[in-house]
Protein backbone atom coordinates (compact mmCIF):
# COMPACT_ATOMS: atom_id res chain seq x y z
CA UNK A 1 0.00 0.00 0.00
CA UNK A 2 2.93 2.39 0.58
CA UNK A 3 3.15 5.41 -1.70
CA UNK A 4 0.00 4.85 -3.73
CA UNK A 5 -1.63 8.18 -2.94
CA UNK A 6 1.47 10.41 -2.73
CA UNK A 7 5.25 10.39 -3.07
CA UNK A 8 7.93 10.50 -0.41
CA UNK A 9 9.20 13.74 -1.94
CA UNK A 10 5.85 15.45 -1.44
CA UNK A 11 5.69 14.24 2.15
CA UNK A 12 9.19 15.48 2.98
CA UNK A 13 8.44 18.89 1.48
CA UNK A 14 5.36 19.18 3.73
CA UNK A 15 7.60 18.60 6.78
CA UNK A 16 9.74 21.63 5.96
CA UNK A 17 13.44 22.21 5.46
CA UNK A 18 14.41 21.47 9.07
CA UNK A 19 12.96 17.95 9.25
CA UNK A 20 15.09 15.35 11.04
CA UNK A 21 17.16 13.40 8.48
CA UNK A 22 16.88 10.15 10.44
CA UNK A 23 13.09 10.34 10.33
CA UNK A 24 13.31 10.56 6.56
CA UNK A 25 14.61 6.99 6.19
CA UNK A 26 12.71 4.73 3.81
CA UNK A 27 11.31 2.34 6.40
CA UNK A 28 9.90 5.01 8.71
CA UNK A 29 8.43 6.99 5.82
CA UNK A 30 6.81 3.88 4.32
CA UNK A 31 5.13 3.16 7.66
CA UNK A 32 3.89 6.74 7.86
CA UNK A 33 2.59 6.42 4.29
CA UNK A 34 0.65 3.25 5.11
CA UNK A 35 -0.86 4.90 8.18
CA UNK A 36 -1.83 8.06 6.28
CA UNK A 37 -3.41 6.11 3.43
CA UNK A 38 -5.36 3.98 5.89
CA UNK A 39 -6.50 7.11 7.73
CA UNK A 40 -7.79 8.74 4.53
CA UNK A 41 -9.70 5.60 3.56
CA UNK A 42 -11.13 5.21 7.06
CA UNK A 43 -12.34 8.81 7.38
CA UNK A 44 -13.80 9.01 3.86
CA UNK A 45 -15.10 5.41 3.88
CA UNK A 46 -13.79 4.87 0.33
CA UNK A 47 -11.17 2.51 -1.09
CA UNK A 48 -8.98 5.12 -2.76
CA UNK A 49 -5.85 2.93 -2.81
CA UNK A 50 -7.52 -0.04 -4.53
CA UNK A 51 -9.16 2.22 -7.13
CA UNK A 52 -6.34 4.76 -7.56
CA UNK A 53 -5.57 3.92 -11.20
CA UNK A 54 -9.11 4.75 -12.30
CA UNK A 55 -9.37 8.11 -10.54
CA UNK A 56 -9.33 11.52 -12.24
CA UNK A 57 -6.14 13.57 -12.00
CA UNK A 58 -7.85 16.20 -9.84
CA UNK A 59 -8.95 13.66 -7.27
CA UNK A 60 -5.46 12.14 -7.25
CA UNK A 61 -4.08 15.60 -6.51
CA UNK A 62 -6.39 16.07 -3.54
CA UNK A 63 -5.50 12.62 -2.22
CA UNK A 64 -1.79 13.34 -2.61
CA UNK A 65 -2.14 16.69 -0.84
CA UNK A 66 -3.98 15.18 2.12
CA UNK A 67 -1.72 12.16 2.45
CA UNK A 68 1.53 14.12 2.14
CA UNK A 69 0.24 16.63 4.72
CA UNK A 70 -0.55 13.81 7.16
CA UNK A 71 2.94 12.38 6.69
CA UNK A 72 4.52 15.82 6.97
CA UNK A 73 2.77 16.34 10.30
CA UNK A 74 3.95 12.94 11.51
CA UNK A 75 7.55 13.84 10.61
CA UNK A 76 7.34 17.14 12.49
CA UNK A 77 5.69 15.45 15.49
CA UNK A 78 8.35 12.75 15.63
CA UNK A 79 11.17 15.25 16.23
CA UNK A 80 10.61 19.00 16.15
CA UNK A 81 13.94 19.97 17.77
CA UNK A 82 15.47 21.17 14.48
CA UNK A 83 12.81 23.77 13.78
CA UNK A 84 13.05 27.48 14.49
CA UNK A 85 10.72 29.10 17.03
CA UNK A 86 7.07 28.72 15.91
CA UNK A 87 8.19 27.10 12.63
CA UNK A 88 6.86 23.68 13.62
CA UNK A 89 3.53 25.23 14.69
CA UNK A 90 3.21 27.05 11.36
CA UNK A 91 3.94 23.85 9.41
CA UNK A 92 1.44 21.88 11.48
CA UNK A 93 -1.26 24.55 11.02
CA UNK A 94 -0.66 24.71 7.26
CA UNK A 95 -0.87 20.93 6.89
CA UNK A 96 -3.92 20.66 9.14
CA UNK A 97 -5.74 23.23 7.00
CA UNK A 98 -4.93 21.27 3.82
CA UNK A 99 -6.11 18.03 5.42
CA UNK A 100 -9.37 19.51 6.74
CA UNK A 101 -10.33 21.12 3.43
CA UNK A 102 -9.33 18.08 1.38
CA UNK A 103 -11.20 15.63 3.60
CA UNK A 104 -14.32 17.77 3.43
CA UNK A 105 -14.18 17.67 -0.37
CA UNK A 106 -13.59 13.91 -0.50
CA UNK A 107 -16.41 13.11 1.94
CA UNK A 108 -18.88 15.00 -0.28
CA UNK A 109 -18.02 13.12 -3.50
CA UNK A 110 -20.88 11.19 -5.04
CA UNK A 111 -18.64 9.41 -7.58
CA UNK A 112 -14.95 8.98 -8.41
CA UNK A 113 -15.16 11.48 -11.26
CA UNK A 114 -15.03 15.25 -11.47
CA UNK A 115 -17.64 16.84 -13.69
CA UNK A 116 -16.71 18.76 -16.82
CA UNK A 117 -17.43 22.51 -16.61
Amino acid sequence: MSWTLTTSGSAVIKAGIHANDITLSGTELAKMSDEAEGYVENITRRKWVDNHAGLDTGIKGVLSDITSSLIGMAIVSYDNTGYLAREADMIMNFNNDRITKGMTALKDFKSNDLKAP
